[in-house]
């Protein structure tokens, strides 16, 4: 009798310890899921996240068609949606138009992954805006709802709570591809660049400008078109910390104006080359 207690009391401790064991299992697995699946990236440190912000008109805000392969996520690549708050990244990157096309954003951060150690992730914050020139720019003014220099700085300040702004991409020109807007275009570019850097605080950080299409027309339009790369060409090789990305052989959509997906792709790919090159030369210091 005493026997028969003492093994139901036995299988009551085995089975009670099996419960325990099973539910702290699945606690600590659903605690792991929770983990990995935290769109936010708040396992990435400060200083391992490398904020770029992206800033110009159309052609960085992107105007290509989004295809499968760039909605592909990938946990160390991460930007901002509508509300400011940190997600996966996946194109369409930028929110204030309606156009939800490609921009170079996520082939860019997809390369310069393959250039940088595995602790780092990469942030991007969308700033650019179609049709914007760079006076409404410099004089921040109110563009397709956005205002623009004050836009830019309020995102300087959420990039900052996020990790280290590592540098400003831009893309703009195609605004003031006519004669009255190269009147002081130059000028109005070097006045522009120095106040994303005191957004930012940092007075050498990288700015990388891309070149605008080369396949305007018609040959009028793209000799100006010529002179806003001529002239973006200068200021990167008279100015320490600006940079320029070529756009040689990248193709048009069809309306002899903006990108089309493979021409952002790439040239998110000679953003990345480009910064990578730069923090090459940086080390070697």
């Amino acid at each position: 009798m005493k026997n028969n207690v003492f093994g139901k009391y036995c299988i009551q401790i085995f089975v009670l310890s099996v419960s325990i064991f099973f539910v702290s299992c699945v606690s600590h697995s659903k605690k792991g899921s929770a983990s990995k699946g935290n769109p936010a990236g708040q396992k990435a440190s400060k200083a391992n996240t490398w904020v770029f912000l992206m800033a110009g008109q159309s052609n960085m805000a992107g105007r290509g068609a989004v295809e499968a392969q760039d909605t592909v996520t990938n946990k160390r690549i991460l930007t901002i949606n509508k509300g400011n708050k940190w997600i996966l990244a996946k194109e369409p990157l930028h929110f204030y138009e309606s156009s939800d096309a490609l921009d170079c954003g996520m082939s860019c951060a997809k390369e310069l992954l393959k250039g940088v150690p595995d602790s780092i992730t990469i942030a991007l914050v969308p700033c650019a805006v179609g049709g914007s020139s760079v006076f409404q720019w410099l004089n921040d003014e109110e563009h397709r709802g956005v205002k623009l220099l004050s836009n830019f700085r309020q995102k300087v300040q959420l990039a900052k709570q996020k990790g280290i702004i590592k540098g400003v991409l831009w893309h703009q020109g195609e605004s003031n591809a006519s004669k009255a807007g190269l009147q002081n275009y130059q000028n109005s570019l070097l006045q522009l660049l120095p106040k994303f850097r005191e957004s930012v605080g940092n007075d050498t950080l990288p700015i990388i400008m891309g070149e605008i299409g080369r396949f305007a027309q018609p040959e009028e339009k793209a000799a100006y078109f010529e002179d806003i790369n001529q002239i973006i060409r200068t200021v990167a090789a008279d100015n320490d910390n600006l940079y320029f990305v070529s756009s040689e052989g990248l193709t048009d959509r069809g309306d002899h104006l903006h990108f089309n997906s493979a021409s952002q792709r790439e040239l998110g790919k000679r953003y990345a080359d480009k910064f990578l090159s730069i923090q090459k030369s940086e080390n070697k210091k």
